[in-house]
């Protein structure tokens, strides 16, 4: 039987049922009084039972289309609850996971976040920042919807979004950068390294710049805020390779001063785990994190 029906035929029932009268379901639904009458005989043919009795002015239903009914008032609620589903698309709502290192989330997202919930107010965010490997591994094991991280991880099990390219930069306290001047990085090899540790990638890199340099096993301080290195180093306690952004507003107030190398240059992009269709709140948000740093929100 199911292989014959179609969910127009029930809604030509239903309305049938509600006018108790060919004609005036008809007019309502935009049909000629012939569609109804096919719509209904098909119907009939399905179930090998009559559904209506004609009547001098009208119709009543049958004993099988009283059962009929039942049937057909659930499968056209049916419908309207899954396209008021689909329609909930346009308007995402739910809760997105997300992990990413904290000095993008300070330096990059303020903004972003204003914009995207003043549009998508249903959409809620659980946000939590982590390192490299740290957000990989919660992407790849269910524990986040997406992440955000400083380089391409070139996984086959997750997929990864350019967002914006990042200059880092070595930074110092005026003082330390007067000793460079005079003494070049030999004046510097005492000099503590401050970052975010080891499990992140700037603190890579800038083992590896300063090993260029001939630097190699200075003390290193490990703190987890962006805030807390750039006071730190602040203080003259050390240098450290931090994003430009992160650092602008000290370096123009003349807090900190920028070691002359060459910048290092990192590609955030978000990651999303490969084959995983993300819900329409997590979709909504990759979509727009890829638009706003891909297009003119952030240059």
């Amino acid at each position: 039987m199911i292989e014959m029906l179609e969910g127009r035929f029930f809604k030509t029932f239903v309305t049938v049922l509600q006018e108790r009268s060919f004609s005036r379901a008809a007019d309502k639904l935009g049909y000629v009084q012939s569609t109804v009458t096919a719509h209904i005989r098909l119907l009939e043919q399905a179930c090998g039972k009559k559904l209506f009795n004609r009547l001098a002015r009208g119709v009543e239903p049958t004993e099988a289309g009283e059962e009929m009914a039942k049937f057909a008032h659930q499968f056209v609620h049916l419908g309207a609850s899954l396209e008021e589903a689909m329609n909930r698309l346009d308007d995402p709502r739910g809760t997105v996971r997300l992990q990413a290192l904290e000095s993008f989330c300070v330096t990059r997202l303020p903004r972003f976040f204003g914009m995207f919930f003043t549009r998508y107010p249903h959409i809620k965010l659980h946000l939590e920042t982590g390192f490299f490997r740290e957000v990989l591994d919660g992407v790849a094991n269910h524990r986040a919807d997406l992440g955000i991280v400083s380089q391409h991880p070139h996984r086959d099990d997750l997929d990864f979004y350019p967002l914006q390219e990042e200059r880092l930069l070595v930074v110092a306290s005026p003082d330390i950068v007067r000793v460079y001047e005079q003494e070049g990085w030999e004046g510097l090899r005492e000099a503590r390294v401050i970052g975010f540790g080891s499990r992140c990638v700037y603190q890579t890199c800038a083992d590896e710049l300063l090993s260029a340099q001939g630097l190699k096993g200075n003390d290193v301080l490990e703190f987890a805020s962006l805030e807390m290195i750039k006071q730190t180093v602040r203080s003259g306690l050390g240098i450290a390779l931090l994003p430009e952004i992160g650092v602008k507003a000290e370096v123009e107030a003349g807090g900190l001063g920028i070691l002359p190398t060459e910048p290092v240059l990192l590609t955030h992009g978000l990651v999303a785990r490969s084959g995983r269709e993300l819900t329409s709140a997590s979709g909504r948000l990759r979509d727009s994190l890829t638009g706003y740093f891909g297009g003119s929100g952030e240059g």
